[in-house]
């Protein structure tokens, strides 16, 4: 049975190396293609023959990631499918351990091989630096410890997407319970949020055991790369040659000072026009003004065909992108019961095609994911051409620079989907998200840096270290009378999770999104053209230059942040 909702997708460019026929789930049919790599190196005399085998790896490492993709993409759209799970599973034990100490064997290789100080050294300078980072970190004892925390994961991801609530009589998810949060009459909000809110407490215990696992995984991980901690650790496999956890910190403390109060502004007013004596968890996501919410579109194929007309509205090139997707079914968009929370793109490695995965349930959030989604992929496309497979995916401070920014260009064509009036009222919603977004980013990052750097911190350490994060960053929020739901907040953002340090790259990027959108409200078109100049870059060069090929400074200081922030304040002053 086929679970994926595309098939057959040709390469993107017709195989030299890897056999047109090869099962690339079992073993004993890959590891003949790294004996021949490894054999071929030595024989490498010209800088071509050695140019030709740095490509032949990269179709190797191209094929095997687009089977490692599919696997997953059929797993988070079927995690009730045990043909999908095993399948996942097989690749995460068996492949994916007898990959690494090849490709580690390969990259010294290319190291050490005299012919490289020959390559063009601006071409090869990311090559080289990237390769070297994972030569130094590479320990064989951690294989079978990252193939844990990969099965770790996969059991969290089947956790959440399991979760569901009896809602008046019907079965939910708690992404389909998302809708009621939103509705004007308070008393269904709060019965919609304690309902969720309990079913997770059901299941408290089993996440911080999750957590707890990967947590003592990591550390050993950590511990056998010579690290004093695994956040140190994290910083330097991440590749993070450009900033600091000094510099994190600094970020943190720039939305503290920056941020909050336009936070709490934000806060007050939502209180005044509420009417209401508290802000509690359950008036977040509310219009203010008691307005119906804002319902963008009933069924996903409508979603589909507004966001197509965005495009069609915004840039022929990324319409184009768009509808190719739509064709070639590369959409996996509603939500349903048996699917992994959350949204993604992925890429296809082989087919050079971005795949999106959503759960979407009407509201104006799947619209901005969708268009975040669909940043992803344009970025894909946009370096589709790229024949060094390591270049073809940038670091994801940029990658989420490419999906924050077409959030904001995209909206301005939000009447493709509301009146001018709502229009206006979505984007507005929409900036506020983007200052209400900054303390949670914050807090998850700070909370990582807590974790990370406290080695056999107990569980009630852990929880008091959060709640101090949610008195920093939390704004005017009464929880009382759900304390242990707040505590537990942080159980929700499966980046902790699943994606350890993944957090801070979404406030990054988010201040390079804001510089674009900034550049447009001075020549949209110069903007627009500097933002896909950027993509077409990939990962080529290094992390400032890529932002400044898109017209932004790669900082986050106060200086850079405060600016941005008066900017956004100004935006929302016009939409009322």
């Amino acid at each position: 049975m086929n679970l994926l909702p595309f098939s057959n997708l040709p390469a993107h460019s017709s195989r030299t190396f890897v056999p047109a026929q090869i099962d690339l789930g079992v073993w004993s049919q890959i590891a003949p293609l790294f004996d021949q790599l490894d054999a071929r190196a030595a024989q490498c005399q010209t800088v071509s023959n050695f140019e030709r085998w740095i490509l032949d790896q990269g179709e190797l490492a191209a094929a095997l990631d687009q089977e490692g993709s599919q696997r997953y993409i059929a797993m988070t759209c079927h995690t009730d499918s045990t043909e999908a799970e095993q399948a996942y599973l097989q690749f995460v034990e068996q492949i994916e351990p007898a990959l690494k100490p090849r490709q580690f064997n390969l990259a010294k290789l290319y190291l050490a091989h005299p012919l490289r100080r020959q390559l063009d050294p601006r071409r090869y300078e990311v090559l080289d630096r990237d390769t070297a980072l994972r030569v130094e970190l590479f320990r064989e004892e951690n294989i079978p410890l990252e193939t844990e925390e990969s099965k770790l994961a996969q059991q969290f991801q089947k956790l959440s997407g399991s979760l569901t609530v009896n809602f008046r009589g019907e079965e939910k998810t708690l992404v389909q319970m998302g809708r009621y949060l939103e509705e004007p009459d308070r008393a269904l909000r709060e019965e919609t949020w304690q309902l969720v809110a309990q079913r997770r407490a059901q299941e408290a215990d089993k996440f911080e055991d999750n957590f707890e696992a990967l947590l003592g995984l990591r550390e050993r991980i950590a511990r056998n790369a010579g690290f004093p901690n695994y956040l140190a650790y994290a910083f330097r496999a991440k590749g993070r040659f450009d900033y600091t956890p000094e510099d994190c910190v600094k970020f943190h403390t720039a939305v503290e000072t920056e941020i909050m109060p336009v936070v709490r502004l934000l806060q007050a007013e939502r209180k005044r026009q509420l009417g209401v004596s508290s802000l509690r968890p359950w008036d977040a996501a509310v219009d203010p003004l008691n307005r119906a919410p804002l319902r963008p579109f009933t069924e996903v194929e409508d979603m589909v065909t507004r966001t197509q007309r965005v495009f069609d509205k915004l840039d022929a090139g990324l319409a184009g992108g768009f509808a190719q997707m739509r064709d070639l079914k590369l959409l996996d968009l509603a939500n349903r019961k048996g699917k992994a929370p959350g949204g993604y793109q992925a890429t296809l490695a082989e087919a050079r095609l971005p795949f999106i995965f959503m759960n979407s349930v009407g509201l104006q959030r799947d619209v901005e994911t969708m268009l975040h989604e669909a940043g992803h992929a344009f970025h894909t496309l946009a370096a589709k051409g790229e024949d060094l497979y390591g270049y073809r995916s940038a670091p994801i401070e940029f990658c989420e620079v490419a999906s924050m920014a077409m959030e904001l260009l995209g909206n301005q064509h939000l009447e493709e989907f509301y009146s001018s009036t709502d229009a206006n009222r979505a984007r507005k919603t929409h900036l506020e998200g983007i200052i209400g977004f900054f303390p949670w980013m914050a807090t998850v990052d700070a909370f990582q840096h807590w974790i990370y750097s406290h080695p056999g911190h107990t569980r009630d350490e852990r929880r008091a270290a959060f709640l101090g994060l949610m008195d920093r960053f939390g704004g005017d929020v009464d929880w009382s009378g759900h304390e242990t739901a707040r505590a537990n907040h942080w159980h929700r953002q499966l980046h902790i999770f699943i994606h350890p340090f993944y957090y801070v790259e979404y406030g990054i990027a988010q201040l390079g999104a804001l510089q674009v959108w900034a550049n447009s409200h001075r020549d949209p078109v110069k903007a627009l053209g500097d933002y896909q100049a950027g993509l077409a870059l990939g990962g080529s060069r290094p992390l400032p230059e890529l932002f400044a090929t898109a017209g932004c400074r790669f900082d986050f200081s106060d200086e850079t942040v405060r600016p941005l922030v008066a900017l956004v304040r100004s935006e929302l002053a016009k939409l009322g």
